[in-house]
């Protein structure tokens, strides 16, 4: 059975004293992902995150042409093991200009523009295309990247659909710019070796670095060869279950958790925000969790400023948005001025809160049903994008899980009716 389409997440009676293992890194997959098909041979990919995103990653590579086994990885139900073998740079080949090679990235970002970048290296056409909301995030810096290139990319507006025309390495240089999305530059980096490409990358945005950052150091341990490689736990999900130790009093870490120093993660800064500083911004400060932050903000001893926050509004939905009328439902003084919101401590109410279609934000405010009664999340099963056990993690008992009453109708949903499919 799959999750209802409306749930209430019941306050925690007491504190918890809990060790929770979050699937692993949406961020760190895809890329390992897309390295291992351009490596030589077989590499395995353990503590892989099996979430939509990521399936959406590997039904496109076996869509294109690639040999990809996925089994079960022991050690956490929403992980995989994932064995790609590599075809040395090779590219499967697409389709005619008149019946392209038909690639779906549903409303997968990082898929989308990997991918654009990978099939620039095989020969024929591929037609990328996604659901509605994927057709209005930006693409265009990646795309005149790659005419710049040499490639030819079709696109009416700089977003998808889009036919890339491959015509395999083609020893160029280009410019990208990170200012909108470090997924640009990233798509490109992974590529470059294969594709003789030379990437320039220019409007250096803190925000954006790290991503940056970690994709040069994986493309550095991949380096052409197969291997096997283990994916870290994923420092967004993570905020998630360090917020709901704050928020409830509860003693919660996370399994297998590197240090935040050791991480090249940006959202493994999180566990220093707590107490929340004055501001935080969405450019220098935290990636997705900042999101988890907010809804923590009512709960701080001042006022917290939330600055830089345009990205937010180009991504699952129109977060800022997003974010300010769902806590205004809850009770929450929040302040819009420009790209920040301003949110005053004060006490919260229950409401039913829309997700938009959006992971984060019905995780986000899962968490805050843990400190306030009647909060209710209304299509939660959107968890799946990068997370689809998260509500089996909320409501497993200690020390596995939170503990928590998850209800449809009053009455307690069983384990079997949490995974979200």
């Amino acid at each position: 059975m799959s999750l209802p389409d409306c749930i209430e997440i019941a306050p925690l009676s007491s504190p918890v004293r809990a060790t929770i293992t979050v699937p692993g890194s949406k961020s760190i997959t895809n890329r390992a992902l897309v390295l291992a098909a351009l490596a030589d041979g077989e590499s395995a990919i353990s503590g892989a995150l099996w979430s939509e995103d990521t399936q959406v990653m590997v039904d496109c590579l076996q869509d294109l042409g690639f040999m990809v086994n996925v089994v079960a990885d022991p050690s956490e139900i929403g992980n995989r093991v994932i064995t790609v073998y590599g075809r040395r740079g090779e590219i499967p080949p697409g389709g005619t200009e008149s019946q392209p090679l038909e690639l779906f990235v549903g409303n997968a970002g990082t898929a989308a523009r990997f991918l654009a970048a990978l099939v620039c290296l095989g020969e024929g056409c591929y037609r990328l295309h996604g659901v509605s909301r994927m057709h209005e995030r930006p693409q265009s810096a990646l795309f005149d990247s790659l005419r710049q290139l040499g490639y030819r990319i079709d696109s009416s507006n700089g977003r998808l659909p889009a036919i890339i025309h491959g015509a395999g390495p083609l020893k160029a240089r280009c410019s990208v710019s990170i200012e909108e999305s470090s997924q640009f530059a990233s798509a490109l980096l992974l590529c470059a070796e294969r594709g003789q490409w030379e990437v320039i990358i220019t409007g250096e945005n803190r925000e954006e670095s790290p991503y940056v950052v970690l994709t040069q150091q994986l493309c550095a341990q991949f380096r052409k060869q197969s291997l096997r490689f283990q994916v870290a736990p994923d420092a967004s999900s993570a905020s998630y279950f360090w917020g709901a130790g704050w928020l409830t009093g509860s003693d919660v870490a996370i399994a297998h958790w590197q240090s935040a120093r050791e991480s090249a993660q940006i959202d493994a800064q999180f566990p220093r925000f707590w107490p929340l500083p004055g501001s935080i911004s969405r450019q220098n400060d935290l990636g997705d969790s900042i999101m988890t932050a907010m809804v923590l903000a009512p709960f701080a001893k001042g006022a917290t400023r939330f600055e830089d926050l345009r990205r937010l509004r180009l991504q699952e939905c129109e977060r800022v948005m997003a974010l300010r009328t769902e806590l205004t439902r809850c009770g929450a003084r929040v302040a819009e001025n420009g790209d920040s919101l301003e949110i005053q401590p004060g006490p919260l109410h229950g409401a039913t809160i829309e997700t938009y279609h959006d992971h984060r934000m019905a995780m986000c405010f899962s968490i805050l049903g843990l400190k306030v009664p009647g909060i209710k999340i209304n299509n939660p099963s959107c968890v799946k994008k990068t997370f689809p056990n998260f509500y089996e993690k909320l409501a497993g008992p200690a020390p596995d899980g939170l503990g928590a009453a998850i209800l449809r109708g009053g009455e307690r949903l069983r384990p079997g009716e949490l995974f979200a499919d």
